[in-house]
């Protein structure tokens, strides 16, 4: 475990409902490979030395659910909380800061439906916040990005050399993230992702290289992308 005065909580929002992806499941509850999407999520932030408690806001109503379908079931050997979080993301993260302890000092925020963050990516951000004090995973954008207007009609091509997909992990000195959430908060702002309400402070994130493999499973084709990705770390396992 990291020091006290380093000492890094992560918090995963998994409150959504998963609309797109057709399926009376909630997200969270998926299965990918017999196991809950947020099974993996937690598995790999269980594993991760630097992290000493995880934090999950589930739906409203879920709570003993998760405890007993994820939790109990698969027996992390971490301590993991779980709360209701809100009615958008933002709200979730919100409440999960309220439960951080004084004692931490980085918070590292990490989607539930990103199952495929490694402990390898989650340490390599925790140790480049704890130099920079904002950052976010992110890898190149490899597709050609445009520009258009309402009726659809392409304005302009942007340039892909500095353009960067922002994933999870964010991570953050913890009075940071929590000042932010709260300007955000007084002042109505809702934001796309945490590091959007950090920047606005004028604080400077700092990108660290992620993973084209760490995707967030959205729609159907995700899970099915999520399930071929899972295979190949396993045959690269074997393999070794």
């Amino acid at each position: 475990m990291a020091q006290l005065t380093m000492k890094t909580i992560a918090i995963v929002p998994a409150a959504g409902t998963g609309e797109r992806m057709g399926n009376n499941r909630k997200k969270p509850y998926l299965l990918l490979n017999e196991r809950p999407l947020l099974y993996y999520t937690l598995t790999a932030l269980a594993s991760t030395p630097s992290i000493a408690q995880i934090i999950v806001a589930v739906a409203p109503g879920d709570e003993e659910f998760c405890q007993q379908q994820v939790l109990e079931k698969f027996h992390f050997k971490k301590n993991i909380q779980i709360i209701a979080g809100g009615s958008s993301r933002q709200e979730s993260v919100s409440r999960l800061l309220e439960r951080v302890p004084d004692e931490a000092h980085l918070v590292l925020v990490h989607d539930g439906a990103r199952p495929l963050i490694t402990s390898e990516l989650l340490e390599q951000a925790i140790a480049e916040t704890r130099v920079w004090k904002a950052t976010v995973l992110a890898v190149p954008v490899k597709d050609t990005i445009k520009a258009a207007n309402d009726a659809l009609q392409i304005e302009k091509t942007i340039s892909r050399e500095r353009l960067w997909a922002i994933q999870t992990p964010q991570t953050f000195e913890r009075s940071i993230i929590g000042e932010a959430h709260q300007r955000a908060r007084q002042q109505g702002f809702i934001g796309t992702d945490d590091a959007a309400l950090v920047e606005r402070m004028g604080v400077q994130v700092k990108i660290v290289m992620g993973s084209y493999d760490n995707i967030k499973v959205t729609t159907p084709e995700d899970l099915i992308v999520a399930e071929a990705l899972l295979k190949k770390r396993r045959n690269n396992r074997r393999d070794r």
